[in-house]
């Protein structure tokens, strides 16, 4: 919040159904940010303000990074298969190097996964909201 007013932020290219895991870890990779070249102790940490204010269960933090893999890679594919298509806007957008940008993500993503996992489940009792 600032100045007493909610911050909301909408990326209407990707709206569609979906799980809080699959649209928190959309915002994450986008908002942390998550990528190559990053550093993955500073990532952790942001990461676990993220789950923190969320208030992710136990088994929603286990499942969260594998999610955020996961949805990283796929954003990849679509521009990538989009590029192989012709599908607009996707492929455009994969010329213009976005598909590069999530390729490196989700690899510094995999290549952090395990590291970011243990992190997140041994939260600070501060960033804790279990019940």
């Amino acid at each position: 919040m600032r100045d007493g007013a909610k911050w909301v932020f909408i990326d209407w290219d990707g709206s569609g159904p979906g799980s809080l895991l699959w649209d928190l870890a959309y915002a994450a990779q986008s908002f942390v940010p998550l990528m190559a070249n990053g550093d993955p102790v500073s990532d952790a940490k942001r990461l676990g303000h993220i789950v923190a204010g969320y208030g992710l269960s136990e088994a929603e933090i286990a499942a969260f990074i594998p999610v955020l893999a996961t949805r990283t890679r796929a954003m990849y594919q679509l521009l990538y298969q989009s590029s192989l298509t012709g599908h607009q806007p996707w492929a455009r957008l994969y010329q213009e190097g976005h598909g590069t940008y999530w390729e490196q993500a989700a690899i510094y993503i995999e290549q952090n996964a395990e590291r970011w996992s243990t992190a997140l489940r041994v939260l600070p009792p501060l960033y804790s909201n279990q019940k």
